[in-house]
């Protein structure tokens, strides 16, 4: 599992950043890629990087301002060339469909597989036997989302040398007593298959934030989290700015994490007002308030690793 961003600007592409778009992998997991966002040049940052388009599964949109999803129609048009044929889902607000359908339409593009539409809600929006996937509203001039993405708690590992010792012999039997909660029969006997298990291994959680103002919500689905990207448009001497345009600073993300207990943070989403140099005195001035922070530039990649 692994975060790779493909656009770290806010508004408006620059040289130096594309807007936003953020890729999590899962080829390990399911084979697949998810998105969340997807601004102009999105595609073109897909084809610069070591991801395939054919493996996209969804596509979560935050909210609808052009910098999140006008990169949305020529992705979707170009995944078929590409090799995706599989459905593939698009979540976000009300609207994503009329936007999507009327750039195909008046274009002439078609879609050469099945394109499905979610619209979000406050809660639960996906869920099966491996993730769960829950969003809440934020405090933005339009509504604008973040998600909470929780991987489901693994079985622990398989104590082989104890079966072994009771004379249980390697094969299928094994998987069966890994998977199963209650009481199996083994030789004829019934054991309690926890007895041969370790601990539970506990699911990663990711929780990525739409353009926001700091609002409590976002505290409640970055709660322990193993990463948090949250938006830092403005350094922390032009919050009145940031309240205005209804983004954050790097001060007010800091305290999101803080306050949620997230263990590592990731700040997207900068003006183009900041260099690089400017940039790394954003981070410096917050390492007080949440010490493990990480600004995301275009290409990077953060592994989002299991507790051992």
């Amino acid at each position: 599992m692994e975060l790779v961003f493909l656009g770290t600007g806010a508004g408006v592409p620059s040289p130096e950043r594309n807007v936003s778009g953020i890729a999590l992998t899962l080829n390990e997991e399911r084979g697949t890629m998810w998105l969340f966002d997807c601004g102009e040049g999105t595609q073109h940052q897909i084809m610069r990087s070591p991801l395939k388009l054919s493996r996209l599964e969804f596509i979560f949109i935050t909210h609808l301002h052009g910098d999140h999803i006008y990169g949305l129609p020529g992705l979707l048009s170009s995944r078929a060339y590409q090799g995706g044929r599989t459905p593939l889902t698009v979540f976000g607000p009300s609207g994503v469909r009329t936007f999507v359908e009327t750039a195909l339409h008046v274009s002439g593009s078609r879609i050469e597989y099945e394109l499905r539409y979610v619209d979000v809600h406050e809660g639960v929006i996906y869920e099966d036997d491996r993730f769960v996937v829950e969003c809440g509203l934020l405090d933005h001039r339009m509504d604008s989302y973040g998600y909470r993405i929780v991987e489901r708690d693994m079985p622990g590992t398989l104590l082989a040398d104890k079966l072994q010792a009771e004379g249980i012999r390697p094969g299928p039997i094994y998987k069966r007593i890994k998977e199963s909660r209650s009481p199996i029969e083994v030789n004829g006997r019934l054991i309690d298959p926890r007895q041969y298990v370790g601990p539970d291994i506990e699911g990663r959680k990711i929780a990525i934030m739409g353009d926001t103002r700091p609002t409590n919500r976002a505290i409640e689905l970055s709660r322990d989290a193993d990463v948090l990207v949250h938006e830092a448009t403005f350094r922390e001497n032009m919050a009145d700015l940031a309240r205005e345009y209804y983004h954050s600073t790097n001060r007010q993300a800091a305290e999101i994490a803080a306050a949620s207990g997230a263990k590592a943070l990731i700040l997207t989403h900068f003006s183009t007002r900041y260099d690089q140099r400017e940039i790394a005195a954003l981070l410096d001035e917050i390492a007080h308030i949440h010490p493990n922070v990480y600004a995301a530039y275009d290409g990077y990649r953060h592994p989002v690793r299991r507790k051992a």
